[in-house]
């Protein structure tokens, strides 16, 4: 829940013009008020705009919702869901977070598919557990033919604004176990081909150790995302 309207025009104008060449795909997410002043100023760039969530429902008598009908009217193709501060702060169970995959995936949306396990969740050996629990859930009753417009991205919730971050090496192991489960639920190709990000603390100063890993496919970007000069050394953590 970062930048008004005209802050977040202000930052994606300085963004398109600083990411004018890269190689890298670049998404921004802001909150659903922000997203027209963003759109606009993102006009005739790479850059693609995302909505932070979005409804389980097309329509109705769901006060303070957001629907898929709505963002797709403003020219919106792509949301994340299932992130770990819905789940956590506002309670979306794998059930709901289903749904609204399938809702996004019904209206040939993009999704940014969010697990991940706490501290202690991964301390008391449950990781693959909760990472197979919420990926079988969360993706059930998707076409393997969908899974193209699913990218899945991998945030410890242990390691997000906490400053902390898993090593390069535990965060492949668990990208690695993520590709085996979409594997074992749809195909050797399937799970080849998904995109698999990282989100957790990632910034400038670790980005290309991150990225360096061979499960690793890109990144998460949360608070080291809010200014072009923290993002930028991400954006172009191979330069």
């Amino acid at each position: 829940m970062n930048m008004t309207p005209s802050e977040g025009a202000a930052f994606v104008k300085e963004l398109v013009k600083a990411i004018a060449g890269t190689d890298s795909k670049v998404m921004v997410a802001p909150p659903f008020v922000t997203i027209p002043a963003v759109l606009e100023a993102a006009r005739g760039s790479a850059l693609i705009v995302a909505a932070q969530n979005m409804s389980n429902h097309e329509g109705g008598a769901y006060t303070g919702e957001v629907s898929p009908l709505m963002l797709k009217d403003l020219g919106v193709n792509d949301v994340i869901l299932g992130h770990s501060e819905r789940r956590s702060i506002y309670g979306e169970c794998d059930e709901v977070i289903n749904e609204k995959v399938l809702l996004a995936l019904k209206h040939d949306m993009n999704v940014v598919f969010c697990i991940g396990e706490t501290l202690d969740e991964r301390e008391s050996g449950r990781l693959e557990e909760v990472l197979e629990r919420q990926i079988r859930i969360g993706l059930s009753g998707v076409d393997a033919d969908r899974m193209k417009q699913v990218t899945i991205a991998y945030e410890p919730v242990w390691a997000i604004g906490t400053g902390k971050t898993a090593t390069p090496e535990d965060a492949n192991d668990a990208h690695a176990f993520v590709r085996s489960v979409i594997g074992k639920l749809f195909s050797k190709g399937v799970a080849e081909a998904t995109v698999i990000q990282y989100g957790g603390s990632v910034k400038a100063s670790n980005a290309k150790a991150l990225m360096s890993m061979p499960q690793i496919d890109g990144a998460l970007v949360g608070g080291a995302s809010l200014s072009v000069e923290q993002f930028l050394p991400i954006v172009n953590f191979d330069k």
